[in-house]
């Protein structure tokens, strides 16, 4: 008798389990989708995307994880239509239930796995997932079928990346010219240019990726007194005399995602997240801060990476029309042959900066969703040692990640200003275009 009261209250406790009339509430908990944005960034780390291709994941991974939740919350508008080329993406079925968070997530990790490598940094990670969606309670019919739907948006959204011309532009090595003041291999790895093609990637919303053309950089002069050596000058003279607070500030921004070291004969390299990868951090960090629900942050994920595309395609249209020198081979060549900058100068000409160009477009975005004076401490680089930095507003940290592009040595001014103001007109085309409510 004994036995089947025990059995009888298992059996109760298991229904009662599985029919928690609280699950979609629990299940729109917000750290689910954060934290397969952080797994997302470790898979991005691990397989060493340069930053326009990490942008790239990140990008429909969220665009996934957005048109996935959207379903279940009324005001919020699908992004078909909106995006260059989305036309379409799956539907839930008419009259069915499903927990459109947990469809999400599926939907976010199904597109980042698609897009990477590293399958068995996911494992782990699938297992406490599916763990803790157990935990809530979801009626065993609405899960799967809620994983089944996140499976057909992923689906959808890989189609939809599948028409972006990436495969078309893979392969294709750029041609050193050598003409003066253009960009040539640096130390120490000296590295082939990378993405060469990048403005042959379809935009998520610009008209084309010369939209917005930044201004002609000023003339290869080495002559004291012109334009051109001054800027080359202010590079050579500000990392001659860094502070430790600029130091800080150029390690902090660094986002190299393939630092190679080089003692003696031993060669290895020193792997970080990339520029979007701190950004979309930020994003999600800050999410928590101010207790955004699902759906906010599902949107913030969304807008916040197409920003940071399309910034990418605006910033190496430039890149690979002006094919600027970096400062290190101009310095060291017709000014000081023992200078090096803080930083590993990137494999891309200089002009204009990536870091500049994208910081601006996410920081843009991320202050019209959540406000001007949002102040926050940017944790992200905690992993590789470096302490928290504070900031009282998005544009204040994304014009440190500017300026630490000069503190660390590889680019010139123009190149932070220019790419700054090329960021903003990216984002502000994009919050005119793009209406999620």
């Amino acid at each position: 008798m004994k036995r089947y009261i025990i059995l009888f209250v298992a059996l109760w406790f298991s229904a009662c389990k599985s029919g928690n009339p609280n699950y979609q509430e629990e299940a729109a908990n917000p750290e689910f989708l954060i934290r397969s944005e952080v797994m997302l960034t470790e898979s991005i780390i691990h397989d060493i995307f340069a930053p326009p291709v990490s942008s790239r994941i990140y990008m429909y991974a969220s665009i996934a994880g957005y048109e996935a939740a959207v379903h279940g919350n009324k005001g919020y508008k699908s992004l078909v239509g909106q995006l260059n080329g989305f036309e379409k993406v799956a539907q839930p079925k008419a009259g069915e239930e499903y927990c459109f968070p947990l469809a999400s997530v599926r939907a976010y990790l199904a597109v980042g796995k698609k897009l990477t490598f590293a399958q068995e940094l996911y494992e782990e990670f699938d297992k406490k997932l599916e763990a803790d969606f157990k935990k809530i309670g979801i009626p065993d019919d609405v899960y799967d079928r809620s994983i089944a739907f996140g499976d057909s948006v992923a689906e959808s959204i890989m189609k939809y990346a599948s028409k972006d011309n990436y495969k078309q532009t893979r392969g294709f090595r750029f041609t050193v010219t050598n003409l003066p003041g253009t960009w040539t291999p640096t130390p120490p790895a000296y590295i082939d240019a990378v993405e060469p093609y990048w403005t042959k990637i379809r935009p998520a919303v610009l008209d084309s990726s010369s939209q917005f053309r930044a201004p002609v950089p000023s003339k290869f002069d080495l002559t004291k007194g012109s334009p051109y050596y001054k800027e080359v000058m202010q590079s050579y003279e500000t990392v001659k005399n860094l502070t430790n607070d600029q130091r800080d500030i150029a390690n902090f921004w660094d986002c190299n995602p393939f630092k190679m070291n080089i003692t003696g004969h031993a060669m290895f390299a020193t792997k970080k997240m990339s520029p979007g990868g701190h950004w979309l951090g930020i994003a999600g960090q800050v999410s928590r801060q101010l207790n955004k629900n699902y759906i906010e942050t599902a949107e913030a994920f969304a807008l916040t990476s197409i920003a940071i595309f399309d910034g990418f395609i605006s910033c190496w249209d430039e890149k690979y029309r002006s094919i600027r020198i970096r400062p290190e081979t101009v310095i060291n060549a017709s000014i000081d042959k023992t200078w090096m900058p803080v930083l590993q100068t990137p494999p891309f000409p200089e002009y204009t900066s990536g870091h500049s160009t994208i910081s601006r477009s996410a920081a843009v975005v991320l202050t019209k969703l959540f406000g001007d004076n949002v102040a926050f401490n940017d944790s992200t680089e905690i992993p590789y040692g470096l302490p928290p930095r504070k900031f009282t507003s998005f544009i204040q940290a994304s014009d440190e990640a500017s300026i630490s592009r000069l503190y660390g040595g590889i680019h010139f001014w123009p190149a932070l200003d220019e790419g700054a103001k090329q960021g903003q007109k990216v984002a502000t085309w994009l919050n005119q275009k793009i209406k999620t409510h």
